[in-house]
């Protein structure tokens, strides 16, 4: 063996090895070749057919899922191809402007400025703004609509114009179907959504002027700034407009949209007497309607519903329902209803062919009646025929079988002998 010089030092713990350790890593430039015989490449023909050109969609917006939602004028957004389920048009937003009420009072310390502008639901100054622009354009009431609560605007600067696409109508809905309503609520400064269902169709009160109109009953989320916004189906047809809500603690998302029938009538209302008539009533006439009157009441011979009061006692009744009162005040004209007092008045009856105008009449009547039968004609042409003699003596016993203390009130026993 042959020897070998040991250096000074500590051992060291692993002896050095004769070969130097190759690394167990090696790092090469070139991929590593896959393990097994290569795959075989399928052999394309020598004239491929062309690839089908790409779908072609409609302006759209894309939101987070990746969905195509088409914008405005009423045609949905582009489909792509293969996918199974359709796109969901949005409703034309770009159609919906935000409405500024503006007020401002004199200011009578400093005659020469006014005061600051706040926002008033009674105004005489209109503006709108488009929700992608920050310009304000001055509008002009073209009519209002106090019953259906529906008022027509319009702005004359032509630039206001441009880019805006109309909306188009829907049919009425039905239950279940869904609706988008969008508009300016309070909480914010943009243009929010809002969605649900239609959750009934019936006549309601509009508050306003508390006319009884059709109207739809929704779940969508409606709060303070949302009326006039409107209310699109699936489709992106204007369905209806949002205008009131009921704000009770035992109600949630009950908000009401006044429906296409009613704001189309309105519209064409305009459009034919260029301003909205509502009754077909003179600009100087003023009055309250009647919605229902009570076909058993006597009242019912002379008012029929829709029929129009003008006024009570000569006094003009006024469109909301109140009459002058007091120097500077206003009262409803119940109060005049509440001064008088109830008369019975009996219209198309009459004993043995003679008409019975009052309950002193009846009683008369019926004491001095000498023959053989009491023929009563009823309303709706009912009759009543009775023995004269065998009804005047079975009185006393149905008084007592029916605890009645008299025949007759002791008013009307105080007119005797008749006269």
């Amino acid at each position: 063996m042959r020897d070998t010089k040991r250096k000074r030092g500590r051992k060291p713990k692993n002896p050095t090895p004769s070969q130097p350790l190759q690394s167990a890593v090696e790092i090469t430039t070139t991929a590593s070749r896959p393990r097994g015989r290569p795959k075989k490449l399928p052999k394309l023909p020598d004239n491929p057919d062309p690839l089908p050109p790409p779908p072609i969609l409609s302006p759209c917006r894309h939101v987070s899922n990746g969905t195509a939602i088409g914008l405005g004028g009423g045609s949905g957004g582009g489909e792509l191809a293969g996918d199974p389920i359709a796109a969901r048009v949005v409703p034309g937003m770009d159609a919906v402007v935000k409405v500024f009420c503006i007020h401002t009072e004199p200011n009578f310390s400093l005659p020469w400025q006014r005061k600051r502008q706040y926002s008033s639901s009674t105004t005489a100054r209109v503006k709108v703004q488009k929700r992608w622009a920050n310009t304000k354009y001055l509008a002009t009431v073209l009519c209002i609509g106090t019953e259906c609560d529906i008022a027509m605007l319009t702005v004359n600067d032509d630039e206001f114009w441009e880019v805006v696409s109309p909306v188009e109508f829907g049919e009425l809905p039905a239950l279940q179907d869904a609706v988008t309503v969008v508009g300016y609520p309070i909480g914010g400064d943009t243009i929010s959504v809002t969605s649900g269902v239609v959750s009934g169709v019936e006549i309601l009160s509009y508050v306003h002027r508390s006319a009884e109109l059709l109207g739809l009953q929704i779940d969508a989320a409606i709060n303070s700034g949302n009326s006039g916004g409107p209310a699109f189906n699936d489709k992106g047809n204007c369905v209806g407009i949002a205008f009131q809500s009921l704000k009770h603690e035992d109600a949630e998302n009950i908000g009401y949209v006044i429906p296409t029938p009613v704001i189309q009538h309105f519209i064409q209302d305009y459009e034919k007497n260029e301003a909205y008539t509502a009754m077909d009533m003179k600009p100087e006439q003023k009055g309250v309607r009647i919605f229902r009157v009570d076909p058993t009441a006597p009242e019912s011979m002379v008012l029929k519903s829709s029929d129009i009061v003008l006024s009570f006692d000569g006094v003009d009744i006024a469109n909301d329902g109140t009459i002058p009162f007091r120097h500077g005040e206003c009262i409803g004209f119940s109060y005049l209803v509440s001064q008088k007092y109830a008369v019975k008045v009996l219209q198309g009856f009459a004993l043995n062919g003679k008409p019975v105008t009052n309950l002193r009449r009846l009683a008369e009547m019926v004491e001095n009646c000498d023959d053989e039968f009491l023929k009563l004609d009823l309303e709706y042409e009912q009759t009543v025929v009775l023995r004269t003699k065998t009804a005047k003596a079975a009185t006393p016993d149905i008084l007592a079988t029916r605890c009645i203390p008299s025949a007759m009130s002791a008013d009307l026993k105080a007119l005797r002998p008749w006269t």
